[in-house]
């Protein structure tokens, strides 16, 4: 049964993984960079504090930087070592197309998708669904996981696992807030 799963992961990674293009490269390249995260943390930051003040402003901040930073650590710190699953372009390079570099030599589960995940459900969590930030933030969050694919990094398990362990820390830490403060 896992042998036909991760063999299904393969060939849906070898199908996404196969529409290439130059300007798309550069786009993939570009959103899979977390330094182009900081302007976009910053301006988060200031519309935080801009529409609920300094004391609840820095309460989501909090959230926010504690849902992405446990995602992050539970991704990289405790499943790639524990499961040791190869990147695919350490696994079967031949098969694949890499742009950039390959990374690290584990890649289960992606620690991009769990962080933009997060970043994306903590934001859905404050602001909830009717709101730009909510939209732009999901549209983020899958672009920086398709492209960890794209990229020849990640398999779709990988990113989808990703995706899943975001979402749940960042429900988690706003959940324990509301018994808290009830």
């Amino acid at each position: 049964m896992i042998e036909t799963i991760l063999e299904f992961d393969k060939q849906l990674f070898l199908y996404l993984n196969g529409f290439h293009t130059t300007w798309l490269d550069a786009l993939m390249l570009f959103f899979s960079k977390s330094k182009v995260w900081i302007p976009l943390y910053f301006i988060i930051v200031v519309y935080l504090f801009k529409n609920y003040g300094s004391k609840d402003g820095l309460k989501y901040v909090v959230f926010i930087l504690l849902a992405v930073g446990l995602s992050d650590f539970i991704a990289s710190g405790i499943m790639k070592p524990y499961f040791q699953r190869l990147r695919p372009c350490h696994d079967f390079l031949s098969e694949m197309i890499l742009v950039g570099n390959c990374g690290g030599k584990y890649g289960f589960v992606s620690s991009h998708a769990a962080n933009s995940f997060a970043l994306f459900f903590s934001i859905y969590k404050i602001f909830g669904q009717r709101n730009f930030w909510t939209y732009f933030l999901l549209c983020w969050a899958i672009i920086v996981s398709y492209s960890r694919i794209y990229l020849g990094v990640h398999f779709p398990i990988d990113v989808f696992l990703g995706s899943f362990i975001g979402i749940l820390i960042s429900t988690l830490i706003f959940e324990i807030n509301k018994s808290i403060t009830k």
